[in-house]
Formats: C-alpha cells, sequence, structure tokens
C-alpha cells in the first residue's frame, strides 16, 4: 500500500513547472533586461508582454530614465505593448508623471525634460488632466523650467486651463505671493496670457492688491518714521498692527448707510454697560488714566457712552451727572498734566468729540443730557483739548518762525547799505569785507562809503482800488519780485543761506508732519480746518508783531524778502489742500509790508491818500510807527512833510476813536455779564423748556451764525471749500495785533457729522514734503484748491467697544455681578428684543418733553462749567430742583 502511494506521488511530481516565473515588475529595469524578457524564448503570453511594457513605461517617466525611454518606444518587440495614454491611479497620464519628478534629483533634470519632450513628440496626451484637473502644464508651471513650460504651451497646452478649484497655471505660481524661483515662468506665463486678451485673473487681482498692501505698509512705516523725526510719536501709537491703515476703511467706500437704529439702539443690555458709583473711581482709571492711547481707538468714548447709557435709562439723573462730570474732570486731568504729548491731546480730542456724537445722535438720552448741560460741559472740553493742541503747535512754529520766515533771505541784502549805518564799524561785523577802490571820494579828509549798486527808490505799485502807478515804476518792482523768485529757484539756490533754508526745510516738514498726524488720527476734518485757521492766524500775528517792533525788518529789502516766505506758506496751504479762506488772516502782514515797500516813494497827499483807502488791514496808528522806525537806504526817497503831517493826524484822530471803541466794548461785557448773571438764577426758565429766555438764544448773533452756518457747508459735497471763509478777529485799535486771541470754535449743527473723518487719498502726496519742503513741489502732485472738502462718513465703525476693554473693567472687582458682558456684541448693538416685553422697557424710558436748543457755537471764553455750580453728588441726602424733577418721572 504504501508502496503504491510513493508511486502515485513520484508521478504527479513529474508532471509539475517548477521553473521560476519572469519577474514583469523590475523595481530597475534596463533595456536589457526588458529585451531579455520581451525575447520570443521568454515564453512571455501577451498579456504578461504588456503588463511588463507598462510598467517599465510608467518607471521610465517616474525616474527620468531616457535610455530606458528611448527603447521603450523604438524597440520592435515592445512598441505594439506601448499605451501613451495610460494613467496612475491618481489619473497622472505619462508627461505629468514625468514631470513631478524635477527637483528630486536635479542632476538628471535635463534627461527629464528630454524624456517630456521624446513624450510629446510619440504623440503622448497633454491635455487630459488628473482626477482634480492638473494639466501638465499645471505640474509643468509648478517644478518643470521655463524652457519645458514654452515647449508645452508651443504645442497646444493653453494656460487658461483650469483646475476643478478653478485654477489656472499662474495662480498655482503665483497664488497669494510669488513662488521663490518662479519668476520667470510666471512672466512666460502672463505675456502668454496676454497675447490672448488677457487683462488679470481673481488670483491677479488678489496678487497684486496684496501686493499693493505691502507697498502700502513699506510707505506707511516710512512715514511713520519721518513723523516721528519731526515730532516726538511713542512708539505704541500706532498700535499692534496697521489697523490704522486697514484695507476695509479705503476712501472709496461708499459712506455708511445708517438708520435710526444705529444711532439710538434697541433699549436692552447690550446697548449699555453697568456700574455702580462705588466703581466710578477704578472705571477712570482704566477708561482714562491708565487707557494706552493709539491711533484712531474710540473705546473710551463708547465706554462711557455704554455707561451714560444705564446711568440714564435705568438709574436716575444724579448718576449720569456724576459720571460725565467725573469722566471730563479726569479727561482734562489727563490732558491737561501731558500738555507736550500731542498723540495724547489727538487721542483725547478724538474720542470726546466721539463721545459728544453718541450722546447727541440718541435720542433717548439726549434731552436728558441736554437739560443736565453735558452737552455744554463736553463741548468745553472739546474747546480745551482743541487749545493745548493749537499752543502745542505754536510753541513748535515759535522756535522756527524768526530763522525760516523772517530771517530766510530768498534774495542776498548783503549789499544794501541803510543810511543810519557807519562804514568804519563795518570790518567789526560778520560780513565781508568791500574791495578797496582807488578813487574812493573823500569828505573833509575821511573817506566816504563806497557807492555800492542799490536798487532804485520803492515805486508806488499800481493800487487796489484807486490810484494808478507809472509803467515805469510797475515794471521797476515787477523786475525786483522776477529776480528774486529766480534766485529762489532750484537752480540758483547756492546764493540762499543754508542755514535759514534749513529752518524754512524745518518749519514746513513740521507743518507737514503735524496735518499728517491729525488726517491718520481721524480727526474731524471741520476740526483741522479751525486748527489751522487758528494756527494761521497766530502765524500771522506774531510776524506782523514782530516786524512792526524790531527796526532791522522795517526796510523794504526785509519786506520784500518775508512777503516772499510769506507766499511760500500761502502755497503750503494749497498744497495741503486746505480751504483758501484762511489766507485771509495774512491780510494785515501783507499790507504791512506792501506799506514799507511803499512809503519811501509816495511823493505827493493824493498817492498818501490813496494808498492808505487800499489798505484796511492795518490802522493809522501802525502805518505811522511804521514810518517812525523805516530804516532807510543810501539814496532812497523820503515822504515830505505834508504826508508826515497827515499820518500824525490820523494818529490822533484814531487815537480818541481807540478810546471811544474801547468805552463801548467794556459797556457791553458788562451788560453781557449781567445777563448771564440773571440767567444762571434763573434755573426754572430752563426746567420750563422756554427757548425764548435759553443761553443759546441769548448770545446768538448774526456773525455767529453766518460762521456757523459756514462750518455746515464744509460738508455739502456741492460746496467749494475755496469760498469758505473762517471767522474774523477782532478790530485792532492798537499798533499790535493779539497773537493770543482764540477765535471761536464752531461743531457742526448735525451731530452725525461729528464722526466724519478725513479722506487720506493725498496722504502720500503731503509725506512727499516731510523731508524738507521742496521749492520747486507744487506742480504735478498740486492739491486742487478747488472742489468740496473731502470726508467720510463713520458713524457706525467708530461704534464699538472690544472684550479686551470689558475684561479689564471686570477684573477690577472679581465678584462682579454685571453678568457675562463678553458674550455681548456692543459693536452691533443688537439683542434679543425678547428678552424684556414692550411695556416693560416703556416704562424704563424717562419722558423729558424739553425742547433741544443747544448752539453748536463753542467759544472758547464762556462761562465757568457746570462743575463750579453747586450740586448734590450721589453721596448726599437731598436732590436738587432738577434731579427731583428728573425722579418724578419714573
Amino acid at each position: 500500500m504504501s508502496l503504491r502511494m510513493a508511486t502515485i506521488c513520484s508521478g504527479a511530481l513529474a508532471h509539475l513547472d517548477l521553473t521560476p516565473e519572469p519577474e514583469l515588475h523590475p523595481l530597475y529595469p534596463s533595456p536589457n533586461q526588458v529585451a531579455l524578457l520581451l525575447s520570443p524564448n521568454s515564453g512571455l503570453d501577451p498579456s504578461q508582454r504588456m503588463e511588463l511594457v507598462s510598467h517599465c513605461l510608467s518607471r521610465a517617466c517616474l525616474f527620468g530614465d531616457l535610455s530606458l525611454l528611448q527603447y521603450l518606444l523604438t524597440d520592435t518587440q515592445s512598441r505594439p505593448y506601448i499605451d501613451l495614454g495610460s494613467r496612475d491611479d491618481d489619473g497622472l497620464g505619462l508627461v505629468s508623471q514625468t514631470i513631478q519628478g524635477f527637483g528630486a534629483e536635479s542632476e538628471r533634470d535635463v534627461e527629464r525634460e528630454e524624456c517630456v519632450r521624446l513624450l510629446i513628440a510619440q504623440g503622448a496626451n497633454i491635455f487630459s488632466s488628473d482626477h482634480v484637473g492638473w494639466t501638465p502644464l499645471h505640474h509643468a508651471a509648478l517644478l518643470a523650467p521655463p524652457t519645458l513650460v514654452s515647449h508645452l504651451m508651443t504645442h497646444g497646452c493653453s494656460p487658461f486651463s483650469a483646475t476643478r478649484r478653478h485654477l489656472m497655471p499662474l495662480d498655482i505660481v503665483t497664488a497669494h505671493t510669488l513662488l521663490p524661483g518662479r519668476e520667470d515662468v510666471a512672466i512666460l506665463l502672463e505675456e502668454a496670457m496676454r497675447s490672448e486678451g488677457w487683462t488679470g485673473g481673481r488670483m491677479e487681482q488678489k496678487r497684486r492688491a496684496l501686493d499693493e498692501r505691502l507697498k502700502q505698509s513699506s510707505r506707511r512705516k516710512r512715514i511713520r518714521e519721518s513723523i516721528a523725526k519731526l515730532i516726538e510719536i511713542p512708539a505704541p501709537w500706532w498700535g499692534d498692527s496697521d489697523s490704522e491703515f486697514s484695507s476695509n476703511e479705503s476712501d472709496s467706500e461708499t459712506d455708511d448707510e445708517t438708520d435710526e437704529e444705529t444711532y439710538t439702539p434697541v433699549l436692552d443690555f447690550t446697548s449699555m454697560l453697568a456700574w455702580s458709583p462705588q466703581e466710578l473711581h477704578s472705571i477712570f482709571d482704566t477708561v482714562v488714566t491708565n487707557f494706552r492711547v493709539t491711533a484712531r481707538n474710540a473705546e473710551p468714548a463708547n465706554t462711557l457712552y455704554l455707561m451714560s447709557r444705564f446711568a440714564c435709562l435705568m438709574c436716575d439723573a444724579t448718576w449720569l451727572e456724576d459720571l460725565i462730570l467725573g469722566a471730563t474732570d479726569v479727561i482734562e486731568e489727563k490732558f491737561f498734566n501731558n500738555s507736550e504729548d500731542v498723540t495724547c491731546l489727538i487721542f483725547w480730542f478724538y474720542n470726546v468729540t466721539l463721545w459728544l456724537h453718541l450722546m447727541q445722535c440718541d435720542n433717548s438720552i439726549n434731552d436728558t443730557c441736554e437739560m443736565l448741560g453735558s452737552f455744554e460741559l463736553l463741548e468745553q472740553v472739546v474747546n480745551s483739548v482743541f487749545v493745548f493742541i493749537t499752543r502745542f503747535a505754536e510753541r513748535r512754529i515759535d522756535q522756527l518762525l524768526d530763522a525760516a520766515i523772517l530771517e530766510n533771505a530768498l534774495i542776498s541784502v548783503d549789499t544794501v547799505q541803510f543810511e543810519s549805518e557807519w562804514s568804519f564799524l563795518r570790518p567789526f561785523s560778520g560780513k565781508k569785507k568791500l574791495p578797496h577802490t582807488s578813487n574812493t571820494p573823500t569828505r573833509n579828509g575821511i573817506p566816504s562809503p563806497p557807492l555800492l549798486p542799490t536798487r532804485p527808490p520803492s515805486p508806488s505799485m499800481q493800487l487796489i482800488n484807486n490810484g494808478p502807478a507809472t509803467p515805469k515804476a510797475l515794471s521797476s518792482l515787477r523786475q525786483t519780485f522776477s529776480r528774486a523768485r529766480a534766485a529762489a529757484s532750484p537752480n540758483n539756490m547756492s546764493i540762499v543761506d543754508n542755514s535759514s533754508s534749513s529752518s524754512l526745510q524745518e518749519l514746513f516738514s513740521f507743518l507737514t508732519a503735524l496735518h499728517i498726524l491729525l488726517t491718520l488720527s481721524d480727526i474731524n476734518p471741520v476740526l483741522i480746518t479751525q486748527f489751522w485757521s487758528q494756527v494761521m492766524y497766530w502765524t500771522s500775528s506774531e510776524i506782523f508783531n514782530r516786524v512792526l517792533t524790531r527796526k532791522k525788518f522795517l526796510c523794504r529789502s526785509r519786506a520784500i524778502q518775508v512777503g516772499m516766505n510769506m507766499t511760500m506758506l500761502e502755497d503750503w496751504i494749497d498744497d495741503m489742500g486746505l480751504p483758501h479762506g484762511m489766507k485771509a488772516h495774512f491780510s494785515p502782514v501783507k499790507d504791512l509790508l506792501t506799506w514799507l515797500q511803499r512809503l519811501s516813494s509816495i511823493a505827493d497827499f493824493s498817492d498818501l491818500v490813496a494808498t492808505i483807502q487800499a489798505m484796511r488791514s492795518i490802522n493809522p496808528l501802525q502805518m505811522r510807527r511804521a514810518v517812525r522806525d523805516y530804516k532807510y537806504e543810501v539814496n532812497e526817497g523820503r515822504m515830505n512833510d505834508e504826508c508826515v503831517q497827515y499820518l500824525t493826524q490820523l494818529q490822533k484822530d484814531w487815537e480818541r476813536h481807540r478810546v471811544k471803541m474801547g468805552v463801548e466794548a467794556l459797556r457791553k461785557e458788562i451788560s453781557e455779564r449781567e445777563r448771564e448773571r440773571e440767567h444762571d438764577l434763573d434755573d426754572s426758565s430752563v426746567i420750563s423748556g422756554n427757548p425764548s429766555i435759553t443761553k443759546a438764544s441769548s448770545i446768538s448773533t448774526t456773525e455767529t451764525s453766518a460762521n456757523q452756518h459756514n462750518v455746515d457747508l464744509l460738508f455739502d459735497r456741492t460746496f467749494d471749500k475755496f469760498i469758505w471763509e473762517p471767522p474774523r478777529a477782532p478790530q485792532v485799535l492798537g499798533e499790535l495785533l493779539d497773537s493770543r486771541h482764540m477765535l471761536p470754535l464752531f461743531l457742526p449743527s448735525d451731530p452725525r457729522r461729528l464722526s466724519a473723518s478725513p479722506v487720506k487719498t493725498h496722504v502720500l502726496e503731503y509725506a512727499r514734503h516731510l523731508a524738507g519742503y521742496r521749492f520747486e513741489a507744487r506742480g504735478a502732485g498740486q492739491m486742487n484748491v478747488h472742489g468740496p472738502m473731502e470726508w467720510k462718513c463713520r458713524s457706525y465703525r467708530v461704534r464699538g467697544v472690544s472684550t479686551q476693554t470689558l475684561r479689564w473693567m471686570d477684573g477690577l472687582k472679581p465678584s462682579s455681578s454685571r453678568g457675562r458682558p463678553l458674550e455681548v456684541h456692543y459693536a452691533d448693538y443688537g439683542g434679543d428684543e425678547s428678552s424684556s416685553s414692550p411695556s416693560e422697557i416703556e416704562s424704563l424710558r424717562i419722558d423729558t418733553q424739553v425742547p433741544r436748543t443747544s448752539s453748536h457755537s463753542t467759544p472758547l471764553t464762556r462761562k465757568p462749567s457746570a462743575r463750579s455750580r453747586g450740586r448734590l453728588s450721589l453721596s448726599g441726602d437731598q436732590l436738587s430742583p432738577l434731579v427731583a424733577n428728573m425722579h418724578s418721572h419714573f
């Protein structure tokens, strides 16, 4: 039995084929190995031959094996089994598989590129895409050299082919930033696409927008650095990011479409910030004293506003009064102690203005605030910080004014000799000695001063209203100004004193830096306009007083120099796009300088009368002093005795008029004080709501109404700011101008306009002047002085309190009972109205029917604020009549 079984097993083994199977998937196939397997004696069937060739073809493409690929495509035994349209599991064709190997072995990139060219020449499909839509050109744009990219497009690959995510080959390369080392490929693809009419796709637009933002960020950094060199700006002022220049607030946006709910939020706790009187001191420390000032940060204004809503709508008027009085006191103390920190001043100027805007626009609390005098108090704080910023600018300008405007010589006056100067004292001065001449004339044995080239006597200009001038005189004066302008040209700047020119550049650079700082800080454009109007008034008054009181400037040569520098100051106003009307403050200086240039050439009485009538901005006292202290040049004409006597008589008449006007002004001031005292004693008139006896109506005048109307017109987009006129200073009765006088500050009549911000389109144009005012700057980049004032409405965007501020405030008392305010979106002023029924909400409203008649004219000299009046604090036991009247509504 066992023998039989052994015989059967040996017979079965004899029929088994124990020869090894052929390797159809060699790891590293070679032409010799493939040729041996494809030979007729290998015993492979057609399916095995096809599997072998397909595998070897894929390996040749994957590793860029040019010799193997050439063998497979040219050998007669392998060609019948070649499938140039085959794909792998990811849908990649042979060309894409070959391209994906670029960069893995850089020494084989040349052979790999030849493999792609060979596949294309043999008819491989270059239009097919993989499972995600990538074509061979997409892979080549990312990995292959530019020569292969060009070869693919030459053979029909379209640069407009898109993936399933709608990405073209150029989008793959550029994305949001250009891939390093792919610049040539990007240029090649762009040119090929532009030749077919392409103007830029979605990714291209994003890339350009990102590039532009990066360039703008770089420019803004340079601007900040330039401002920091001229004005001491702490680094934290600009914030942790470029949020102050964020693109979502570009100047091309339309104005905010705000509805009434934006200004008056719904009455629920999502639009309030609860607090208690015991927390006020800590809250003020958080929101005011210790708050880090940054540009365009309105969180203090919004925090105080939300607290005011809670006090007014959920508590009583005493809470609201203590909050506003306490906050304004702390804010004033803050910028009083930091009067030299312009960023602190600008920050609170911005926040107090917005706080006033938020309070006045809220119809649910503005009547109560009106009765308490809160708006008047906030306007006083705006006035105060406005004065502080103005004084800061005046102090800086004062340091440069003499060297920049008065001493700066655009034309040389070293050759001008005055009659009062002695020649033998000249060598002791710092000026250059004159060359000696043999024909120097003598007088009584003493050499007389040499006859220097002098200008002819100052001619009489064509008068503004009357008095024609001779053509010769007019031509001579034109030649004088022509020579002066030529001397100031960039090609002739070598004759200008370098130190004076440097001071002039420093002055205009400071003015430009301060203007840019106010613009980037989103200060209301009307307030910026009135600020520069006040600064120009002070500058003009100071120049006038210094010229009139310093004898060295009372001559025609100095008058011409100062006049030219004043012209450059006027050009700066145009360059900054400020209203032309503020140049009216320069009228007294211009008339004085014109008088200094003309007085020595007045030959008869009629010419004197015509000249005086043409000068409306200076009085006889100022004219007489200029004549009395005038420095005559050698061979310069003099005013005859008849004209001098006439000026003396005018001076006496003006003295009598001066006394009369002074008495009338004193009587008017006394009567106004009596009316104000009577009004303060009659508080019941305010409570009764009689508008005829309110302060607004009692102090309103025609001039105030006109100035207020001019301010409101600046927000009219059809109004040309060129014709805007600033408030005028009172008439000067003495010799000197009152440079300390503050022009009245006017706020917009529409409180919604208090949130307006200036358009920043021309900030880069302003920044070109930061490196130093260029005399040739007014040209292609010059601002258009005509047209409406450019402004944007930010009524919605300025509303919002960050969670960081709320955490800080909640951290003051760990046992805070304010719930979870961090989950409330205060910026949206939304909320679930179902949390309180309409009847419950209505019962919490304060029904105040007192009409609102507050004046938006805010002169800088006002009667004492509510702080000085007797009032009852929250800690008192009794209520004032006003507060008692408010409690009657609960």
